[in-house]
């Protein structure tokens, strides 16, 4: 039953073998506080768990800036959001007001790293402490003496509580309502069996229970221990579960026990990158974007079984099951990196995914624990298959995949927010014109379907499903369904129906075929999603990484693509920036037109290497991660959106990155660090050596893949698993001539 399993976890313990012996503490560079204030949305979280593991928790802030906590969550089920029974600790008599007073903290005094938070709340003189496992955490608070000591903790209506023999078991629910004409309330059980004990690991006695509604409040008596720990494990299955899940995990260990371990996780994780040269900040930023990227998918079996929200069901399996991805926004780097580094992990998410359309019926793309989360637009789980298949991840049912993703885009509506929605009008317009039409300027809705907030996003759609369609198309040509490829293969040109050649960018169609004639820069309502979607028609128009070759056509060539490319950096807002962030609240990070901010521009500053002049691509990607991505709290410059945008990070430190998922080659740019080694699970080293690299000296002058020169700003992904050696020389000038005349990979 656990063979998979095994394979998985061996699999991230060979990677840090090698590095044991002398290796730095890469753990040391990691600061979850990093990017904990936002520019304008939403910020990071100094989230703590194991890496790709269900429990995860983060103080309930406003954000780093607040020196009030409202509660310490026992679960955070999903990405950012809201905690599951919320706890504080008091002292004394408990009054209705206790129940919502916060806990005042000193910055100052707070340790955060992935496997432990601990803080003191300073006007009650009670220090905090958390530590994770894998489905199963202990709280250890450390109360003055002499004073009775509470903990409360809400929860909601359906909330359940009932006390056992030196332990106690709550059930609580959460909810994910769906929107549309085919709106569904998707809920999840969440099982708690925790334990009170001492330092010692003691049960405590006389520990008081009062349960009311949706309001526990445990109270130890002035006498008892002044340290108490919560012991406590979760399940989405059942009591019974949870308490498995308790004693296979944490029963006997102590806080320090799971600490330690905790450290371990991490260590496995981190020392399998290591790098020399680079600033102290520039490794603070690199390792921490690496924690991100493993905060999710999460591994949701517990011990041989798992709960679905897919089809409401428990499920046996010896198989992992994961849960929690945004695809829009993880497809382009975060599910990439994972194919270098933790290829068996990638495989078994790719597994889930195929799981989760079996017993639903839709292939999913924002999958969470409660079901698949409609959100965005197109469908980009095609485009992970289609990665996934050609770097040799296929340990899954291929052809159910297929099955999935082709359903989704010959099935299901393109109409944003609707994903795994039966197909209807606009989506038959979609296959029968090749775009998604637009309303008129000042047109009311007349689809009942279209949300009213999120709206049609034609354009956005138009290019999302083009990429898709090719995607699906490419691996019915890996399997050998020419009849499909023939078919869907002319899909994924359907981007050029909305080309204005005048205007040089992609712009909306009406129903008729007729331009609609807005402003590309500014209009669109909020987030522009009249037209496009979180960004306007100026990063839009490089929204075509499957076909670059063609997007270069369209724009005139490779010199006149090259002077579009600069002017979109260089372009004015065209509007005071206050107005500006009216509309475009999304697009943070701006560089002229270009938004750091948001996953659509992450590939665009390596268009230059397509363009004849990848020396622009190190001068920008150098620029990029130097004023957009700081080691402090403001050091995000847009949603990170658990793993999406700091795996860009990660990926570009290193020089390399995945312009085209789907494609098995990576762009090269200038690393900022001296040399970077990834031990992969196949034994292999990749290294990237650019000796001498600084502010100043980003150019590459030459390079060499094992030694053999190279003119090209490109590597395979087969290069980089045989584990080549990548080496750069540097210079403070750029060589206009290296890689110029490249072939385009296909």
């Amino acid at each position: 039953m656990v063979k998979n399993y095994l394979i998985v976890l061996l699999s991230v313990l060979s990677i840090t073998t090698s590095f044991a012996q002398a290796t730095d503490d890469n753990t040391k560079y990691i600061d979850p506080t990093i990017g904990n204030v936002s520019r304008f949305l939403v910020p990071t979280y100094p989230t703590i768990h194991l890496p790709n593991q269900m429990l995860r928790m983060f103080p309930v802030k406003q954000d780093y800036i607040s020196d009030m906590v409202q509660a310490f969550p026992f679960q955070v089920p999903a990405h950012r959001r809201q905690g599951i029974l919320q706890m504080k600790t008091t002292l004394g008599d408990v009054k209705n007001s206790s129940w919502n007073k916060g806990m005042a903290i000193d910055h100052d005094l707070e340790i955060v790293h992935p496997w432990l938070y601990s803080s003191y709340l300073i006007e009650d003189d009670i220090k905090v402490s958390f530590t994770p496992s894998k489905k199963s955490a202990i709280y250890k608070v450390d109360f003055p003496e002499g004073i009775q000591k509470n903990f409360l903790i809400k929860g909601t209506k359906d909330m359940q509580f009932s006390e056992g023999k030196n332990s106690f078991t709550i059930q609580e629910k959460r909810s994910k309502p769906t929107r549309g004409e085919h709106a569904v309330v998707n809920t999840v059980t969440v099982y708690i069996y925790g334990e009170i004990v001492d330092e010692k690991n003691k049960p405590v006695e006389n520990i008081n229970y009062t349960f009311n509604t949706h309001k526990l409040q445990i109270s130890a008596a002035k006498n008892a221990a002044s340290t108490l720990l919560i012991k406590y494990a979760i399940s989405y299955i059942s009591d019974a579960q949870a308490k498995e899940n308790f004693n296979k995990e944490i029963k006997n260990n102590t806080f320090e026990d799971v600490t330690k371990e905790g450290k371990k996780a991490w260590d496995q994780v981190t020392n399998q990158i290591q790098v020399e040269g680079g600033t102290t900040a520039q490794k603070r930023t690199f390792y921490t974007s690496l924690y991100r990227t493993y905060e999710r998918m999460v591994d949701v079996n517990e011990y041989g079984y798992y709960y679905s929200g897919y089809d409401k069901k428990v499920h046996k399996s010896d198989r992992p099951f994961y849960v929690d991805d945004w695809v829009w926004d993880t497809y382009l780097a975060q599910h990439p990196l994972r194919t270098i580094l933790n290829p068996a992990l990638e495989n078994e998410m790719l597994n889930s995914y195929i799981l989760m359309y079996e017993q639903s019926g839709w292939m999913p793309t924002f999958p969470q624990v409660y079901g698949n989360h409609l959100c965005m637009n197109a469908y980009h789980s095609s485009a992970i298959f289609i990665d996934g298949y050609r770097k040799g991840l296929k340990k899954y049912d291929v052809e159910k995949a297929y099955e999935g993703i082709k359903k989704n885009l010959m099935e299901g509506t393109f109409i944003p927010w609707r994903q795994g929605n039966p197909r209807g009008a606009l989506d038959d317009f979609y296959h029968e014109n090749g775009y998604f039409p637009s309303l008129k300027i000042g047109e009311q809705e007349t689809v009942a379907n279209v949300d009213g907030f999120e709206k049609r996003q034609p354009v956005a759609v138009t290019l999302g499903v083009s990429y898709d369609f090719w995607a699906v198309s490419e691996l019915a040509k890996e399997l050998g369904k020419t009849e499909d490829y023939s078919k869907l293969s002319p899909k994924g040109n359907d981007y050029k129906n909305l080309w204005h050649s005048e205007k040089r960018l992609f712009m909306p169609k009406d129903a008729e075929g007729n331009w609609v004639n807005i402003n590309p820069k500014l209009g669109g309502g909020k987030g522009y999603r009249e037209y496009y979607d979180e960004n306007n028609g100026w990063t839009y128009a490089w929204s075509v990484q499957h076909d670059i070759p063609g997007l270069t056509n369209l724009l005139g060539g490779k010199q006149a693509a090259q002077n579009r490319l600069d002017q979109l950096f260089r372009e004015s807002l065209g509007i005071r920036k206050s107005d500006f962030f009216v509309n475009g609240s999304n697009s943070t990070g701006m560089v002229g037109q270009f938004s750091m901010g948001n996953e659509p521009s992450f590939h665009i500053p390596y268009l230059y290497n397509y363009f004849g002049a990848p020396w622009k691509t190190q001068k920008r990607t150098r620029f990029l991660l130097d004023v957009w991505f700081k080691d402090n709290i403001f050091g995000i410059p847009g949603d990170e959106d658990g793993g999406g945008m700091t795996a860009f990070v990660v990926f570009t430190s290193m020089g390399i990155y995945p312009v085209t998922p789907g494609l098995p080659y990576y762009n090269i740019t200038s690393p900022i660090f001296e040399k970077i080694a990834i031990k992969l699970q196949n034994g292999n080293t990749f290294t990237v050596v650019a000796v001498g690299s600084s502010k100043r000296k980003k150019y590459i002058q030459k390079a060499f893949i094992n030694g053999k020169e190279i003119f090209s700003p490109f590597i395979s992904h087969q290069q980089i698993m045989e584990g080549a050696t990548l080496k750069l020389d540097l210079g403070e000038l750029p060589n206009k001539e290296w890689g110029k005349n490249a072939i385009m990979p296909k």
